[in-house]
């Protein structure tokens, strides 16, 4: 009440408002000062902000808005930081592709190589896609710090038994897990049986495919990228280098690749046509052309029993097929008009096979010229050598 007696004169800023209005800009910044004045000093200066023990590496909201002296500051990451975020991530990421259940094992993993450093899961895995947008690193160093950071078969199972788990979320995700098959059960007798299986359908795989030519070899069909498949794939991989060692020449290679994929397809499940079966193709020949040539060759076939049942032949088969022809129509093979009705009905049927060889004749000319454009467009020489 006191307050209200000492305001005299209108607000700051030339404002004039009913009693109750709010003050001015000036007339604020003016109140909070003198508040700033009157509070007791042993009030700490920024009240808002936590202690600084309290002071997380990750949050970098309150790192932002700390003060530039005597308070936390933000964490910078040195470029040995960044390499072993970037090997953490490499490491638990593996072969998976989707999902963000990589993101406990990258901070186990990032724990073990900056043990001194305290960080998020959030916060690590927001560094390294800054690190991935940003371009910190060339494609040089981050391909050799993926080689650095994927380790053996042992180092993956020792990694496995130290996060289980992320091993139970995803059983068949490691990155070098010898278990395609079989992620259900640890027991290595079934393991090895099941590697063993893989072997023989590979070897048997193998062998078919080298003395197959190579017309002959299946059309292979499209595998999803599921994680069983990839685990099948990379179980298999292995099984490869003595194969590949061995091999001598180019076409070896291949038949050794194609025989692999053969049995990655066996393996899954896959449908796949036998080996050794030419596989068939399709044909060149529009569908369309087709049905037109077989509409030709059943109305030359029906021209002839017409002629032949013209000229006098009575056979039951030629009779037949007459009458077949002469079906829905009021056209009886005893009325004296016959033989014209047989002339009309050839005439009808020639004319349309001529019609119908027109369609083709077109298409073949306009086809020709395209082709004819085509290779004058590429290699003129080639087009004068063909007109030749």
């Amino acid at each position: 009440m006191a307050q209200k007696g000492t305001r005299i004169g209108p607000l700051p800023g030339g404002r004039r408002g009913a009693s109750g209005a709010g003050a001015g800009r000036g007339s604020m910044r003016a109140a909070s000062r003198a508040q700033g004045a009157a509070r007791s000093p042993s009030s700490p200066s920024h009240p808002s902000s936590p202690p600084e023990g309290l002071v997380s590496a990750g949050s970098s909201r309150t790192q932002q808005a700390a003060p530039a002296a005597g308070g936390a500051r933000r964490m910078r990451w040195p470029k040995s930081m960044n390499e072993n975020a970037l090997r953490a991530y490499y490491r638990a990421k593996g072969e998976e592709t989707v999902g963000i259940a990589y993101r406990s094992r990258m901070h186990c993993f990032f724990a073990e190589l900056e043990p001194s450093i305290s960080v998020t899961e959030q916060n690590l895995a927001d560094r390294v896609r800054y690190i991935m947008r940003s371009k910190i690193f060339d494609d040089a160093e981050l391909e050799r710090l993926r080689r650095e950071a994927i380790p053996s078969s042992n180092e993956s199972a020792m990694a496995g038994d130290a996060a289980p788990h992320s091993t139970d979320q995803h059983p068949h995700v490691e990155a070098a897990m010898d278990l395609p098959v079989v992620v259900d059960s640890n027991d290595d007798e079934i393991v090895s049986h099941e590697l063993e299986q893989m072997r023989s359908i590979l070897e048997e795989a193998i062998l078919e495919t080298r003395s197959t030519p190579l017309e002959n070899r299946p059309r292979l069909p499209h595998i999803p990228l599921s994680k069983r498949n990839r685990a099948v794939v990379r179980a298999l991989n292995p099984m490869l280098v003595t194969y590949l060692e061995d091999s001598r020449d180019l076409c070896e290679t291949d038949s050794i690749l194609f025989g692999a994929a053969v049995a990655v397809c066996r393996i899954i499940g896959a449908k796949l046509p036998m080996i050794g079966r030419a596989t068939t193709q399709s044909s060149a020949i529009p569908a369309w052309r087709r049905r037109i040539e077989e509409r030709i060759a059943k109305a030359r076939a029906l021209i002839g029993r017409l002629i032949c049942f013209r000229s006098g032949n009575n056979r039951p088969r030629i009779v037949r097929t007459v009458r077949m022809a002469f079906a829905w129509t009021n056209v009886s093979l005893s009325q004296p008009d016959i033989t014209q009705k047989l002339t009309e009905r050839i005439d009808d049927l020639k004319q349309r096979i001529a019609a119908w060889g027109k369609r083709i004749r077109r298409y073949t000319e306009r086809s020709t010229r395209f082709n004819q454009n085509r290779l004058f467009q590429s290699d003129q020489k080639r087009l004068y050598e063909s007109l030749e």
